[in-house]
């Protein structure tokens, strides 16, 4: 995939659990996993801007885009 997540990062950091960052973002314990764990398709801005606003970061924080060799 062309585009890491670095959300576990940013949750260290931060010093926070996948259990409080779900409850305070309002989505479910596993589908912040499949997020966390890079099997996303796809993440809604909305989802995006209440980790950011959670986590203090900027989207790019979390999303990084690798290239391919």
């Amino acid at each position: 995939m062309a585009i890491r997540v670095n959300l576990d990062v940013m949750m260290a950091k931060r010093k926070i659990s996948l259990t409080e960052l779900a409850d305070k973002v309002g989505i479910t314990l596993a589908n912040l996993s499949i997020l966390k764990t890079e099997k996303a398709k796809a993440i809604r801005f909305s989802t995006l801007n209440k980790i950011c606003e959670v986590l203090e970061c900027q989207p790019g924080d979390i999303l990084e885009f690798i290239t391919d060799k």
